[in-house]
């Protein structure tokens, strides 16, 4: 059964039953790595499925206080919890409002994410400008959280008149309309991207961690110009003996778009001795000697 906190009356009560989120220290200072994260406060949603495909998003990215004000089908909600999959312990935490003075009440920024021009004169922030933002402010130990408005409608001039900026993300103008899952994913996602100049990519197993951007080189390393200098004598000798670097005139030319073609593939060990043992077998081939231990 999903447990879930209803809040409202008092303001400040949201302030006393926090969810675990990465909090500053006791002596308010916090490294990078433990910049305080953003509320994700979804205002009035309407399906249970996007409450829970929001929570997905958030876990994808490292956010993990969840806040609703008054959804449409009541709460706890089985749909969201289904939806949410892996991440159904933040539906369980999340927190239920009356209103969204009160769901913001324990916050010192909040933004509003809208795709629609409004008559409010406010700061509009791109999604990688509003996670820079946020992370500087969690980094002084500010609390600081991103309003989403319901499916249907969005959110409303009164609710966006108490955020401090204005999120919006780039996208087509001629339909600037994202699902509200999508909208908690695109700013998560850049959340995420702040935290690193190389942040981790995909999943982290039992047999190794997460990828990282670039040539990857599992149960291997990257070939040493020795082993690459080892495999041209090798191929080029025999390339010399069946008459392929022909006429004499070409062949510096033809050596060096051969070897250029080796350096471009950025070739690990495991490459070289592979390429090594077909230029052999090829070789004994062409000799009349196709048993291995001739």
């Amino acid at each position: 059964m999903m447990k879930a906190k209803a809040e409202g009356g008092k303001p400040g009560r949201a302030d006393t039953e926090r969810p675990e989120i990465s909090l500053a220290s006791a002596d308010n200072r916090c490294s990078p790595a433990q910049a305080t994260a953003p509320a994700i406060i979804l205002v009035h949603p309407q399906l249970g499925e996007n409450i829970g495909f929001a929570a997905r998003a958030m876990a994808n990215f490292g956010l993990t206080d969840l806040r609703l004000v008054a959804p449409r089908d009541g709460w706890p909600n089985d749909k969201a919890q289904a939806a949410a999959a892996g991440a159904a312990f933040l539906v369980d935490r999340a927190r239920v409002y009356e209103s969204v003075e009160h769901a913001v009440a324990d916050l010192n920024f909040v933004l509003a994410a809208t795709a629609r021009p409004r008559e409010l004169v406010k700061m509009v922030l791109s999604p990688e400008s509003a996670a820079r933002d946020l992370r500087e402010r969690g980094l002084r130990v500010e609390r600081t959280g991103v309003l989403f408005g319901p499916e249907r409608s969005g959110l409303d001039n009164d609710v966006i008149a108490l955020a401090d900026a204005i999120l919006t993300a780039p996208v087509n103008p001629d339909f600037a309309s994202l699902s509200l899952p999508q909208a908690v994913l695109l700013f998560g996602y850049e959340w995420l991207k702040g935290e690193s100049a190389t942040p981790p990519l995909g999943r982290a197993t039992g047999f190794d961690g997460p990828a990282t951007e670039g040539i990857a080189f599992p149960d291997t390393r990257p070939a040493t110009r020795a082993e690459l200098f080892g495999l041209f004598e090798h191929l080029e000798a025999e390339l010399d003996q069946s008459g392929f670097l022909y006429p004499a005139e070409k062949r510096p030319s033809m050596v060096r778009n051969i070897r250029n073609m080796f350096h471009r593939m950025g070739a690990s060990e495991q490459d070289i001795r592979t390429w090594r043992g077909i230029v052999a077998a090829l070789s004994r081939a062409r000799r009349g000697g196709g048993d291995k231990g001739s």
